[in-house]
């Protein structure tokens, strides 16, 4: 899934957000600070960001392991 534009609560612009705050946290920041950086003040649009699970990059995985079945039972 794809970051929502706008929080679910008070519809706030989130997704212009999502990038700094991912590589600043996945460089070892404190999310808590970064929140404060890009400004995200209220619990409801920090929940957006901190929930948000990238859950293409998983499913991508999956078609892969489909087709290396699919070859190896070719091969028995």
């Amino acid at each position: 899934m794809i970051i929502p534009i706008r929080c679910f609560t008070c519809g706030n612009l989130v997704a212009d957000k999502w990038d700094e705050f991912k590589s600043r946290v996945d460089s070892g920041e404190d999310p808590q600070k970064v929140f404060e950086d890009i400004g995200l003040k209220r619990y409801c649009c920090r929940r957006m960001l901190l929930a948000h699970v990238e859950l293409v990059d998983e499913l991508l995985k999956f078609p892969e392991a489909a087709r290396a079945k699919k070859i190896e039972r070719e091969l028995q």
